[in-house]
């Protein structure tokens, strides 16, 4: 019988290079500490020679798991979402996990649902869930949760881990500079009233204009986009006494600029005019715009190590309740991890003092 010439290295060719056993290349596989030093070094060696691949789907049915992770996202149209799932995806393959992602246009509970079970399908080992929305992050916590799941952007309130930006901080942020520098009051225009983000953002700002004394006045509502922050921006322009305006993302603020422009308002020497995500753009608007930066890749980060400790408490979990296992008949109680990242101002040349009468 001959041997094709082509056919994939398999475990057993490693074990008969490194002269060991079979058993002992799989415990260097899965990183077993009772393996010598020298036996594996010879396995690695003998791995990179033949440039053996471990069988995915062979490993799979051993171990339960297939080292993939699902990921939810929603909008990634928005730099935002798009900068959030690059964090997560980043951090998963850091951490060895391939990335099966689902991203939606609408995050709507059937939606979600379609895109649960299309992971589900792939048997992948937990669930990251960017959920911006109260509605959705209420909804997914209502679903049955076959692997364990984290949040990122949703509510903590709803009982499933989360990891969120301190949204509520970067508004505080914005409006005490503004202050700050002399400003009487800042008008605001908000994301949509359904996102969590701008609801956070919203709070920060009119809680420190009231602590401060300030006049709070109505705030205008845009969708993110450019277009509604020109629109909003037009209607700033028509207010006289104006002077400085917090815009809840750099999209829209761009629009804003655009209209005070067009109304021979001049940023800042008239109007003082501050952003929020720091996007690559910001610091190359006319002019660079002042803007809130938040640490997309520490969201990542954050998210998989919440999601890894749970995939271990389950495996733990597992194996307590396995015969003979350590199973105590007790319940966790604990409340589900929350994990808060903190943003920062970027002070840049579209802020300043006021104008002098």
């Amino acid at each position: 019988m001959v041997r094709n010439a082509h056919r994939s290295p398999v475990m057993a060719d490693v074990a008969r290079l490194a002269g060991v056993s079979h058993q002992t290349v799989s415990r260097v596989l899965n990183d077993h500490p009772n393996v010598r030093p020298e036996t594996r070094e010879r396995v690695l060696a003998a791995i990179e020679g033949l440039g053996y691949r471990r069988n995915s789907t062979a490993r799979a049915l051993v171990t339960r798991r297939t080292n993939t992770l699902g990921v939810v996202a929603f909008d990634t149209t928005l730099y935002g979402p798009a900068s959030t799932l690059y964090g997560i995806e980043r951090a998963a393959r850091e951490a060895g996990y391939f990335v099966s992602i689902v991203s939606l246009r609408e995050l709507t509970r059937d939606d979600l649902a379609e895109a649960l079970d299309h992971l589900a399908r792939q048997q992948v080992d937990g669930l990251v869930v960017i959920a911006p929305q109260s509605a959705v992050a209420v909804a997914l916590a209502e679903m049955p949760q076959q692997v364990p799941v984290v949040t990122v952007e949703g509510d903590a309130d709803v009982g499933l881990p989360v990891v969120n930006v301190d949204q509520r901080k970067g508004g505080v942020l914005v409006t005490e500079h503004l202050l700050r520098l002399g400003h009487r009051t800042v008008w605001h225009v908000s994301g949509p009233q359904d996102w969590l983000e701008a609801q956070g953002r919203m709070e920060g700002w009119r809680e420190t204009l009231a602590a401060a004394g300030a006049e709070v006045p109505e705030p205008l509502w845009g969708d993110w986009s450019p277009r509604s922050g020109y629109r909003c921006g037009q209607l700033l322009a028509g207010m006289p006494d104006l002077t400085a305006v917090f815009v809840a993302n750099d999209q829209m603020a761009l629009g804003v600029l655009r209209a005070l422009d067009e109304a021979r308002i001049r940023v800042p020497d008239d109007v003082s005019v501050v952003g929020f995500d720091d996007i690559p753009e910001s610091e190359f608007f006319a002019p660079p715009l002042t803007t809130v930066a938040q640490n997309f890749s520490e969201v990542g980060r954050k998210a998989i190590e919440l999601l890894l400790d749970a995939l271990a408490e389950e495996a733990t979990d597992r194996r307590d309740a396995a015969p003979g296992g350590a199973d105590d008949g007790q319940a966790r109680t604990a409340p589900p991890p929350h994990v808060v990242v903190q943003p920062h101002l970027v002070v840049r040349r579209s802020s300043g003092p006021p104008r002098t009468t």
